[in-house]
């Protein structure tokens, strides 16, 4: 039988399925669900009829139950495919493999209802997810189908009452791990402040990397909105944070991810995050972390640096001011004087004078990649 080929492949394929196979109860609703949907769907093709509201509401429950369940849903989206794969066989076998305009219109027929069904199952599901997890999981869950371009991420923003942007920023904070003898900050506590502050997709799955996609609010940017989440983040894990972010049309967002990734890992490390950082910001540290030589040469010069007093935490202040001498003093909190001895200093330990062009070229990057922790 069909159907219970279906369930022994989610049974097989999908750890999140297991459970319920296992289960005699729950395999028997299972296989009914599925007799009925195959059934339903064999019989519709012939006749080029269409689902009922009852039989959605069939396959609406069915989801609720699965969502009920705890069912990811990753395990979900598989689930959805392998019932796909094999329901195409099965219509391919009634429609008569030599019959090619009967497959031809079955096809046809096939693409809308299935989304129809697709839909009302995902409707179910999502509303037995929310009765299983909380709401900062569920929103969890939407950044994550956000991320896949995942099509449910719209029902779920609906139930979650969040308007998804067209185009967002997606804003990753990095940490480095806990001190010794210190516990990493309390993620659930963290997230669940930044949701009362900023009610957005948001994701904290792994100590190090914070996710967060940013659209704009009203006269607020995207970019503003961006920056106060990472300064909030800062102020509640105290503890560096390295900023980096991607702009991306939502459905297509995998490769700002990346992107985003890629710029947080070379981004400095600071303990109350003034900037996000993007692509173009740091283009040549991106560069430079794919040039092991040129990487080896400019950890020679912050090694230098560190010779001191203070001249890494100067110098990037004084490229943070556009090196303005009154602004980084007052940065600082320390006298002009005492910043010109230590530009002289860097220069007499380096051979680069800090405002010479290429000065500015090689010890803001050192300086950068050091302070993103590159060599520690």
């Amino acid at each position: 039988m069909v159907s219970l080929r279906v369930v022994d492949a989610y049974g097989a394929e999908l750890p999140d399925y297991r459970r319920i196979v296992a289960d005699p109860r729950a395999r028997a609703e299972l296989v009914e669900l599925m007799v009925f949907a195959r059934g339903r769907t064999v019989d519709l093709a012939t006749e080029g009829g269409q689902f009922t509201d009852d039989d959605l509401e069939t396959i609406a429950a069915g989801g609720r139950v699965h969502g009920a369940a705890g069912i990811s849903p990753a395990a979900q989206r598989r689930a959805v495919l392998i019932h796909t794969k094999l329901t195409l066989r099965e219509l391919y076998g009634a429609a008569g493999s030599h019959d090619i305009d009967n497959l031809m219109r079955v096809l046809r027929w096939y693409a809308p209802q299935s989304r129809s069904v697709q839909a009302a199952y995902a409707r179910g599901f999502l509303r037995g997810q929310q009765a299983h997890l909380p709401d900062a999981d569920r929103v969890r869950v939407l950044a994550g189908l956000l991320l896949a371009g995942d099509a449910m991420a719209a029902q779920l923003a609906i139930s979650l009452a969040m308007t998804v942007p067209a185009r967002c920023v997606v804003l990753v904070v990095r940490t480095p791990p806990a001190r010794p003898g210190h516990a990493d900050p309390p993620r659930a506590e963290v997230v669940a402040d930044l949701l009362a502050r900023h009610w957005m997709p948001m994701s904290w799955e792994t100590p190090a990397e914070f996710v967060a996609l940013v659209g704009a609010d009203g006269p607020v940017s995207a970019e503003d909105r961006a920056l106060a989440v990472a300064r909030d983040f800062g102020q509640l894990v105290e503890l560096p944070c390295a900023v980096g972010a991607a702009v991306g049309d939502t459905g297509e967002l995998a490769g700002p991810l990346a992107q985003a990734r890629q710029v947080c890992r070379v981004a400095p490390l600071d303990t109350s995050p003034g900037t996000v950082h993007y692509r173009t910001d740091l283009f040549a540290e991106l560069g430079v972390a794919r040039v092991p030589p040129v990487e080896a040469w400019l950890r020679d010069v912050a090694d230098r640096l560190a010779a001191g007093p203070n001249l890494v935490p100067t110098l990037a202040a004084f490229y943070r001011t556009d090196m303005s001498r009154m602004l980084t003093a007052a940065t600082l909190g320390i006298h002009p004087r005492t910043l010109d001895y230590r530009l002289r200093r860097a220069h007499e330990v380096t051979g680069l004078d800090p405002v010479s062009v290429r000065g500015v070229r090689i010890l803001s990057t050192a300086v950068t990649r050091a302070l993103a922790g590159a060599w520690t």
